[in-house]
C-alpha cells in the first residue's frame, strides 16, 4: 500500500503517514532512546496482542519509561489503527521514545514520551520460498549485552543483516563466545535427533513471541524442546534450523554458509510447527 494511503499514530492523533513529523531533538532521534515493538494482524485480528503488550511493558520498564497508556488502552489504539488501513493482514508497528529535550545523555524530568504507531502490509514469504527453505550464513554476535529489551538502538542488528544481504542470504545467525545467540531479526532453532532445541532465556537475546507460542505447539505436537546453551557446532550439524519471528512466523533453513542444513531441504519438525501455527493463527481469538 502506497505511504500517501496509510494512516498512522502520534501522540494522541491518527493522521497520514505522509504528514507526519517528530522533533528533531526527540531522544529516539538523537540517542536511539526509546523501544519498539511489531504486532501481526491476520485478517484483520490482532495476534497473541497481550503477549506482544507485555512485552512492550517489560522493555519500557527496563529503560525507565513510563507507559504512556495501559494495556487495554494499547489495544484499542492498535485495533483502530488496523481499522484505518486496508489491508486484511498488516504489522503494527509501535514505538516509544522518551520524549523531546534538550540534548543531554542524562534522563530530563517532566518530558512526556512520544508515541508513535504505523501499520505496514505483513509481508508474507512465498510457498516457494518456504518450501525451498532460506540461505543464511553465521557472524560473530558483536552487540551490547542488553539484547533482551526490544530497543530502538539496532544498529548492531542492521549491520548483521546488511551482512546477510551482501552475500545474498536472507539471515545472519549470531554467535557469541562459541554459542548461538540469535539471528539479526530473528530467534534461532535447531532440531536434532527429533529433538527441538534454542538458547537458554538470557539478556544475550531478545525473546520473541513466537518461542512461547512454540513451546504451546511443541507440547501439543508431542516434540521435546529444551532451552539450553547450543553449542556452535550442533548448529553446524543439525539435523533441522528453523527461523521465527513476527514476519517470518516459522521457517526452515536449508543452506548455513553455504553448506546443506541436513537434507538441504525443509524436514519434518520444522513443517509440523509452521502447520501448528497456521492452526494458532485460525483460532485466535482478538
Amino acid at each position: 500500500m502506497p505511504m500517501e494511503a496509510s494512516e498512522c499514530y502520534l501522540n494522541g492523533t491518527f493522521q497520514p503517514l505522509s504528514q507526519c513529523q517528530v522533533s528533531v531533538l526527540d531522544r529516539g532521534f538523537i540517542f536511539g532512546d526509546g523501544v519498539y515493538e511489531v504486532i501481526p494482524v491476520y485478517g484483520r485480528r490482532v495476534f497473541r496482542a497481550q503477549d506482544h503488550l507485555a512485552r512492550l511493558s517489560r522493555s519500557l520498564s527496563a529503560v525507565g519509561i513510563k507507559s504512556p497508556q495501559q494495556a487495554a488502552d494499547w489495544l484499542s489504539l492498535v485495533r483502530e489503527l488496523v481499522a484505518r488501513n486496508a489491508p486484511d493482514d498488516q504489522c503494527i508497528y509501535i514505538q516509544v521514545t522518551r520524549g523531546v529535550a534538550r540534548r543531554d545523555h542524562a534522563f530530563p524530568h517532566g518530558v512526556e514520551p512520544t508515541v508513535f504507531m504505523m501499520s505496514f502490509p505483513f509481508p508474507h514469504l512465498s510457498m516457494e520460498r518456504r518450501s525451498q527453505g532460506l540461505v543464511c550464513i553465521t557472524a560473530p554476535d558483536l552487540r551490547w549485552r542488553n539484547a533482551h529489551i526490544k530497543s530502538i538502538s539496532l544498529l548492531g542488528n542492521v549491520l548483521a543483516r546488511q551482512l546477510s544481504v551482501e552475500n545474498d542470504a536472507s539471515e545472519t545467525i549470531l554467535i557469541r563466545d562459541g554459542l548461538l545467540t540469535e539471528a539479526s531479526a530473528s530467534n534461532v532453532w535447531l532440531v536434532r535427533n527429533g529433538r527441538l532445541a534454542a538458547p537458554q532465556r538470557d539478556h544475550d537475546k531478545l525473546e520473541g513471541i513466537r518461542v512461547s507460542l512454540l513451546e504451546e505447539l511443541t507440547a501439543e505436537l508431542g516434540v521435546a524442546l529444551e532451552f539450553r546453551p547450543v553449542a556452535e557446532w550442533e548448529l553446524r550439524c543439525a539435523d533441522e534450523i528453523l527461523l521465527t519471528s513476527a514476519t517470518k512466523e516459522v521457517v526452515s533453513v536449508t543452506t548455513l554458509d553455504g553448506e546443506s542444513v541436513g537434507a538441504g531441504r525443509p524436514g519434518p519438525v520444522g513443517q509440523s510447527l509452521y502447520q501448528a501455527y497456521q492452526e494458532a493463527k485460525r483460532l485466535q481469538s482478538h
